[in-house]
């Protein structure tokens, strides 16, 4: 089986999936894969904080082309799993190059089961996108193609306890893997100071409790299919011999006055509101806690949340921190350099996390009492900065990644177990190859301007007699087949059709002609001979 995560959280979610039970838990880009019965199928839907959707791979084969993807779909005794008055969706994923569209690969899918079950039954199922009885995910990489189904059908994210949210919400699996990368399993008090909805201390409080994110009554989409077992889910549901006491508490604070009322609907519907309170205040009011305390909190970017002054707000939070949560954690999510400069106190350990399609740096600060001089006197020292890089993950890069930078390795993000080594080199000969090919076409290309424009610039052979290569424009003498503006039956205003002031018909004086200066002589001479008589 797979379980699919955001890019950063592969080991968390890996953890998790240990934890449950899962074997052969192997880790991939934003998945992990593992295996597992019938019950582990249900519980990781149901118990999994960190995970996206769980599917159920039926097919795995390679293709090199659209036919041999829609030859081996057919192949499948789709029987097993819908029929044909079943309703079905195809879900896309292809990092191929001879793949370039993958709605073109789900629109093979689609069909190679509708054909089957038109030559089977002389009926076709029906495709629906919104809820489907059965929804498929069809992944290819290079020519590798997985076929699975989606055991989850609607986000996991989707815990539904969320009754009201506000703008740009933290995603419920992203808030869960932050409180679990910090190892915090509600061993003291919790607080973030800007909760927004309060995704953040509800996920805290689920948590601290081990209550399984499942339990809000939310559907999944194996239970629809054939061997769908409603006892077995119902005993994964009822069990809860692993829920605990909390023995602390969980501060949610924010100065818009609206979030602390969402925050309390969504709090309420999660059945945690014995465990978290939540409260209007401004950052610039925060003080010491009086219990230990770890903080996680998620303040505004600027993006796609805008505040007057979004360098005071991180200004005024490092201010706090160091002032008023002395002898605690501090651990801040967020998407600008600038913004962490602003707090001004020195992080011990930074992940990178994506927060939707921002690349976001986890960041945390142990904020020690008094000089640091002092706090190395003590016999203490602050942990040395420890920067989380992800291993490095090897995939075929997509075209914009390849001509961002053309001095740079091409964009590797795959993972190299996944793909292999071997392949990733036979790429990167034929990209060589194909570079090669455009320099040579390139090279010939100049060179052939360059011969061309040494041509034009000799100097034109005159030709005899007085024919001139510039003829105005309606000329009609000999020149070869010359078509000027004013040949050819060319319309203008002065032409037949214009009946202007000075076509015929006209009635008035006309125009005395110009005289020239022979003319004018004359004409003065015989007047004065007149006026002398």
């Amino acid at each position: 089986m797979i379980a699919k995560t955001f890019q950063g959280l592969e080991e968390v979610l890996a953890e998790e999936l240990t934890n449950l039970g899962a074997n052969d838990i192997e880790i991939g880009h934003r998945m992990v894969r593992f295996t597992g019965d019938k019950r582990m199928l249900y519980r990781a839907n149901f118990c999994l904080r960190t995970a996206i959707r769980i599917l159920k791979p039926i097919l795995r084969f390679t293709a090199h082309n659209a036919d041999e993807v829609y030859e081996a779909v057919k192949s499948v005794e789709w029987e097993k799993y819908m029929d044909v008055k079943s309703t079905f969706a195809v879900d896309s994923v292809v990092f191929s190059e001879t793949f370039h569209h993958s709605m073109f690969v789900a629109y093979k899918v689609k069909d190679a089961i509708a054909d089957y079950f038109r030559d089977k039954t002389g009926e076709r199922p029906n495709v629906r996108l919104n809820n489907p009885d059965m929804k498929l995910n069809i992944h290819i990489a290079e020519n590798d193609c997985t076929l699975s189904l989606d055991a989850s059908g609607e986000s996991l994210h989707r815990r539904g306890y969320r009754q009201k949210t506000l703008e740009a919400p933290l995603n419920e699996v992203l808030a869960a893997g932050m409180i679990l990368m910090t190892g915090w399993h509600g061993e003291t008090d919790f607080i973030d100071p800007m909760c927004g909805s309060g995704t953040l201390p509800i996920e805290a409080a689920l948590i601290a409790r081990n209550i399984w994110p499942g339990v809000f009554g939310r559907h999944y989409d194996f239970e629809k299919w054939p061997d769908f077992d409603p006892e077995l889910l119902d005993e994964v549901y009822n069990d809860d011999s692993e829920e605990r006491e909390f023995q602390h508490h969980i501060y949610g604070y924010d100065l818009n006055v609206y979030a602390i009322e969402v925050a309390n609907t969504n709090a309420k519907a999660a059945s945690v509101t014995k465990d978290v309170t939540f409260t209007q205040q401004d950052i610039a009011n925060f003080e010491q806690p009086e219990q230990p305390a770890l903080m996680i909190t998620n303040p505004p970017y600027g993006e796609r949340i805008s505040s007057p002054d979004i360098l005071g707000l991180y200004h005024t939070l490092g201010e706090r921190l160091k002032h008023a949560f002395v002898g605690n954690a501090a651990w801040i999510i967020s998407y600008k350099e600038e913004c962490f400069q602003e707090i001004g106190l020195k992080p011990t350990k930074k992940i990178p996390l994506y927060n939707g399609e921002l690349e976001c740096k986890f960041v945390q600060y142990e904020i020690f009492d008094g000089k640091y001089k002092e706090f190395r006197g003590d016999g203490e020292k602050l942990n040395k900065v420890e920067v989380i890089e992800r291993p490095k993950l090897v995939r075929k890069p997509r075209r914009d990644e390849l001509f961002r930078d053309k001095d740079k390795e091409p964009v590797v993000i795959e993972n190299e177990r996944f793909y292999g080594h071997e392949k990733f080199k036979e790429w990167e000969k034929r990209e060589a190859r194909k570079a090669e090919k455009l320099r040579l076409a390139a090279e010939a290309e100049q060179a052939e301007k360059t011969e061309k424009d040494a041509g034009d610039q000799k100097p034109k052979e005159r030709r005899g007699g007085f024919k001139s290569d510039r003829k105005p424009g309606g000329f009609k003498g000999k020149g070869a087949g010359f078509k000027g503006k004013r040949d050819n039956g060319f319309k203008g205003k002065r032409d037949d059709n214009f009946k202007g002031k000075r076509d015929g018909g006209f009635k008035g004086k006309p125009k005395a002609k110009a005289e020239s200066y022979p003319e004018r002589k004359k004409r003065e001479l015989k007047e004065k001979l007149m006026n002398n008589q």
